[in-house]
């Protein structure tokens, strides 16, 4: 039949002589027979063999992959990838197996990003690496006539070795923000009984300032400055007498204390 149609989202490559001379989208379409036929299409990775290709993006898993960190970490890598043909004569001509050509590409970039990075930035970015690699083929595939939408990192298995290694970073990371706690709360700590000290002292000479202006009135400034005095000194006596055990020696020039006034 020279009359066929095309499904939706579908495209197919009408050759003569060998070569191809015009693509027909989704819809009712015809070519001259004997002279013209539909290019049969084969993808061996994805089993294809027919008529149609398919414009829709579609989702493509790689297999694992294993790779080599700057670090000597070894992991093992597969991704996710979505494309679109863009244009199908590229795809169909230029490379024997689209697929196939891709699902490489993809991984070799991946493993040579991966092999420049240590663990941790791997680890830590791998969004940003499948950015990069999406970045680095397109010029590629797009002289394959294909679209890479987005490349993403679906399985990332490391060695037990690395992990090792993950689980003593994990502890030393621990360790270190626990001692960083601790200290600044010894700091905090230090600061408020500073300022209580700091508070209780200037309660403590607002308190004998006012005893001192008290006793002014009553006995004159003099004397309550005595009297002051006189109570301070007997306060360091009872401290340092506290413990029976203790002998004390008073000096022979001991403060005269206040004598009352008759």
């Amino acid at each position: 039949m020279f009359i066929f149609a095309v499904p939706q989202n579908h495209c197919a490559v009408i050759e003569m002589f060998g070569k191809p001379v015009s693509v027909k989208l989704s819809g009712l379409n015809f070519y001259i027979p004997f002279l013209q036929k539909i290019k049969r299409v084969t993808w061996e990775r994805t089993h294809t063999d027919g008529k149609f290709i398919q414009l829709a993006e579609q989702i493509m898993d790689t297999p694992i992959r294993p790779c080599v960190t700057k670090d000597n970490a070894n992991l093992e890598v597969s991704c996710v990838i979505r494309w679109r043909i863009t244009d199908a004569k590229k795809a169909v001509y230029d490379v024997s197996d689209i697929h196939k050509f891709i699902q490489e590409l993809v991984l070799n970039e991946m493993r040579a990003m991966i092999g420049s990075r240590n663990f941790d930035e791997v680890n830590s970015s791998r969004a940003k690496l499948s950015e990069e690699v999406v970045q680095t083929i397109s010029k590629t595939t797009s002289r394959w006539g294909v679209n890479i939408s987005s490349v993403e990192i679906r399985e990332f298995h490391i060695d037990e070795a690395t992990r090792d290694t993950m689980r003593e970073q994990i502890a030393a990371e621990r360790y270190k923000r626990a001692t960083i706690l601790k200290a600044e709360g010894d700091s905090v700590a230090t600061k408020l009984r500073a300022q209580a000290a700091k508070d209780a002292l200037q309660l403590t000479t607002e308190a004998e300032a006012t005893y001192v202006s008290n006793m002014s009135r009553i006995i004159g400034q003099e004397e309550a400055v005595k009297a002051l005095f006189n109570r301070q000194t007997l306060e360091g006596y009872k401290t340092i007498t506290d413990n029976p055990a203790s002998k004390v020696y008073l000096p022979a020039n001991m403060p005269t204390m206040l004598t009352p006034q008759n």
